[in-house]
């Protein structure tokens, strides 16, 4: 048997002579480069150590992260089921009030299973105020994204938000996830989400190739005739890939922005995978038109609150302060 395989029987018999400091060296040296490799193989895994290890200990510690590792892949595909959304408030640079109170909004909404991030947008700052203020705003809040273009409602600003979200947000190259986003959101500033409501709406839904928002006209339900109405739509990430690099929406980028969005789509044969969330979407009931009905639980939008009231009804009727913690601080009548 061992006869078969001479460098085996070789190395046994180099271990059986008696022991002397040549085949001490000989026997040390290869042990010290292969714990070395190991301990280089731990560092290019990114292997995380609780504390410095002795280096003589680094063998051990190679298999032990070896371990951990395996924990930390399993916690980032766990991680990786939950939805990513990026929620594209589209807004004007001195609408400093309508923020403040929009991060109240949505600062205190509770949600599971997601990931949301909502960025108030809007094109270069013009005025010496503005510079001031909207910087004091990111130092703060870190949730705004100003655009390269000229502040403008039907020439291309929806283009240009769409178009600037992967340069700004694809870092697959540096470790992070892709995509960063698995939908992207453009909303009006008198729109109200209800984001737990929206996740769990998204749940069963593509995440490729998807079109989602309330339909227009008013009167249908089929979301293949038109376009989606500008109180919010959302499309997947590979969308707004495709609107940054074909030329379709690049040739036609003036007009209602909404319906041009939607020609967009047309054109290119993209958004295959649309849904329409009408009713759960709608305008505020007053006044009452086709396109609205009265405030009720499975809400995912409430669009066209112009005014504090429509707010406050809204935000009552929903009983957004039913968490409010009890304290000696203050009182509060019910």
């Amino acid at each position: 048997m061992l006869n078969s395989f001479p460098s085996l029987h070789f190395f046994q018999m180099e271990v059986t002579k008696s022991p002397n400091k040549s085949n001490r060296r000989r026997f040390v040296l290869p042990s010290i480069f292969f714990i070395l490799f190991l301990c280089v193989l731990a560092s290019i895994n990114e292997a995380r150590f609780d504390a410095l290890l002795k280096f003589g200990r680094c063998s051990v510690a190679a298999a032990t992260t070896s371990f951990d590792s395996s924990l930390v892949n399993s916690s980032s595909v766990s991680n990786d089921t939950d939805i990513r959304i990026l929620i594209g408030i589209l807004t004007l640079p001195d609408q400093y009030n309508r923020r403040h109170f929009l991060r109240l909004i949505y600062g205190t909404q509770s949600f599971s299973g997601a990931k949301i991030d909502v960025k108030f947008v809007f094109c270069n700052l013009t005025k010496e105020d503005q510079k001031i203020l909207v910087a004091l705003e990111i130092m703060r809040y870190d949730d705004i994204i100003i655009l390269n273009c000229k502040e403008n409602m039907n020439k291309g600003k929806t283009y240009t938000y769409f178009s600037s979200l992967p340069e700004i947000f694809n870092n697959s190259d540096d470790g992070g996830s892709y995509p960063p986003y698995h939908y992207v959101m453009k909303a009006d500033d008198d729109t109200y989400i209800r984001l737990n409501s929206l996740v769990e709406s998204l749940r069963p839904l593509p995440r490729e190739d998807l079109y989602y928002g309330y339909v227009i006209p008013c009167p249908s339900m089929d979301p293949f005739v038109h376009y989606m109405s500008g109180m919010g739509y959302l499309i997947s990430w590979d969308l707004a890939e495709w609107i940054r690099e074909s030329e379709v929406p690049k040739k036609h980028l003036e007009g209602p922005e909404d319906k041009v969005f939607g020609d967009w789509l047309r054109e290119g044969r993209r958004a295959k995978n649309r849904f329409n969330a009408k009713w759960s979407m709608y305008n505020y009931p007053e006044p009452w038109t086709g396109c609205t009905h009265e405030l009720w639980p499975e809400t995912i939008a409430v669009h066209l609150l112009k005014n504090q009231e429509k707010w406050i009804r809204t935000l009552t009727y929903f009983n957004v302060t039913a968490n409010l913690k009890e304290s000696k601080l203050y009182h509060i009548d019910a």
